[in-house]
């Protein structure tokens, strides 16, 4: 099982507000996403962190978007923080999360091996449910954390807990959150040629991701996302 990156007393919450997002937060460097340096990003509750715009969307799409929105997307689905939950956020130059984070990259890529974080960025969905659900309603709770030495940018995907996949808007069931248009998790490059699924998005297979991996961690996947290409099998190691 995936452990979460540590989150919470002193991180910052979204608004408990219906597909919100953060205010837009300005990066201490910038962060790399297929070629393109960005200097912002928001926290969305919906499931993305996305670059230079908010993503307030709740039915996912299938990737390449055409619009020409940059997002990262551990889990985008109809999040209601309002009803059930927290996402917490923090930018971190913390000495010890930079080193958890640096030896987790060049365990993961055997072409790392001499990586050094410089900076991190940890967003944590806590027990969130879904739009039409309730307090008794199936939580998720997931993680994404963007690392960076300011050259190399990486992302990892911590799902502790993957219980609904849509909200009724989108299809699902009130009582279980399933069916309909279910989450997407992945990267869209804000073109049309650069993106990345996960196996198993937008079918039924997405709410057993806590069970996948590609870093054999179950629950846990692990990307470079600074070039061109995303390469899955690249985060493999039996180290």
């Amino acid at each position: 099982m995936a452990s979460l990156y540590p989150f919470w007393p002193n991180d910052t919450k979204t608004p408990k507000v219906d597909d919100g997002s953060s205010p837009e937060i300005k990066l201490s460097i910038p962060f790399i996403f297929f070629g393109a340096p960005y200097r912002t990003v928001y926290v969305n509750n919906n499931g993305v962190i996305s670059f230079n715009s908010l993503v307030s969307q709740f039915t996912p799409e299938a990737f390449p978007l055409a619009d020409g929105r940059a997002f990262v997307a551990p889990f985008w689905a109809d999040v209601h923080n309002g009803i059930r939950g927290e996402i917490y956020y923090r930018e971190s130059t913390n000495p010890e999360l930079l080193g958890r984070a640096s030896k987790d990259i060049r365990k993961y890529f055997k072409d790392m091996a001499s990586f050094s974080a410089s900076w991190v960025f940890i967003v944590t969905w806590e027990e969130v449910t879904f739009y039409g659900g309730s307090s008794t309603t199936p939580v998720n709770t997931f993680q994404a954390v963007l690392i960076t030495d300011g050259v190399s940018s990486f992302a990892i995907f911590n799902y502790q807990e993957i219980s609904w996949t849509t909200g009724t808007a989108s299809g699902g069931d009130p009582l279980t959150g399933l069916g309909g248009v279910m989450a997407q998790a992945g990267f869209n490059g804000g073109n049309i040629s650069n993106f990345f699924s996960i196996p198993g998005s937008r079918t039924p297979d997405i709410v057993n991701i806590e069970q996948t991996t590609n870093v054999n961690i179950p629950g846990r996947w692990a990307f470079k996302i600074d070039g061109r290409e995303i390469d899955p099998a690249n985060g493999c190691s039996l180290r």
